[in-house]
């Protein structure tokens, strides 16, 4: 059985679309049904059912599709153990971080690049849910998020560092000269957020169903320096951790720390808890020594 046709294949199911299998694999449809097809004519059964937009799997292809999975999980597993022979010598590792967290990590690829020269070193940026889902599958080995990881995805955490979240808006908007503002107040407020594929996001969402109030949001944006501009013209509250705020020039804002109750940006390495190569445990350690971490799960 051809093993990109059984990948093309899982993805399909996975996504449940043609079109989404082959943004992601980064191939034509027509390449992804062709290998389909060609799965189907290896294993001597219909596969898939097509339905217009929508896909169903056959009893074979409910089966093609488990095991599937698992012999992909073990082909990684292997590609991982071959890689990692040589230990700390002449290896690679791909970190995952996402955008609005890697300017925390500058001292520490610093530090790691001075203490293993041999590794090479990559960067794959993405939003922490995407990095969650890439590191479960086994696409990547470690990554970054904010916390709480998906609780499905059965991934193993180790806080970085964690920081107060801040309302920013045009001078004038919040009351007086307050230092704090309840986040219950947001309720009365219009929103600019991240879009909600952004972990940021996704734990702001929590607050707001914890707190009672579904947000008012007036637009979000997949970049957190115009949510800065949005805020400063007066379109709606920037809600952004307090790191990105003391990079700021806030003659024209108003910056002021939410609290009642308090929600924190909190970041954390993360990983599958399957294996972790001599490399990746190397970066963790040079985390840990750097930003004084400590794992837990």
């Amino acid at each position: 059985m051809d093993i990109r046709s059984l990948r093309y294949f899982v993805e399909t199911v996975r996504l449940g679309s043609f079109t989404q299998a082959a943004e992601a694999l980064h191939v034509t449809q027509s390449t992804i049904s062709k290998m389909v097809r060609q799965l189907e004519n290896e294993v001597g059964s219909q596969l898939l059912i097509r339905n217009g937009r929508k896909l169903a799997l056959t009893d074979t292809g409910r089966i093609v599709f488990e095991r599937g999975q698992e012999m992909l999980a073990t082909m990684r597993q292997l590609t991982l153990e071959v890689r990692d022979t040589q230990a700390l010598r002449h290896g690679s590792l791909t970190i995952g971080i996402p955008p609005m967290i890697n300017l925390l990590f500058t001292p520490v690829l610093k530090a790691f690049r001075e203490r293993h020269p041999d590794i090479t070193l990559s960067l794959r940026e993405d939003t922490g849910q995407a990095l969650e889902r890439q590191i479960a599958t086994g696409d990547l080995e470690i990554g970054m998020t904010v916390l709480p990881a998906d609780p499905d995805l059965d991934l193993v955490s180790a806080p970085i560092a964690s920081y107060p979240i801040w309302a920013l808006a045009r001078a004038g908007t919040f009351p007086g000269r307050r230092a704090t503002l309840s986040f219950k107040a947001l309720n009365d407020m219009p929103l600019v957020l991240l879009k909600d594929d952004f972990a940021l996001t996704r734990r702001l969402r929590q607050a707001f169903d914890e707190a009672g109030f579904a947000p008012k949001i007036a637009a979000q944006s997949g970049q957190w320096d115009w949510l800065v501009a949005m805020a400063s013209a007066g379109l709606g509250v920037a809600l952004l951790p307090e790191p990105f705020i003391n990079r700021l020039a806030t003659g024209r804002l108003d910056a002021i720390r939410l609290v009642e109750p308090e929600v924190s940006w909190q970041v954390a390495q993360i990983w599958n808890g399957r294996y972790l190569s001599h490399a990746a445990g190397a970066w963790l350690k040079v985390c840990q020594d750097v930003l004084d971490t400590r794992p837990a799960h």
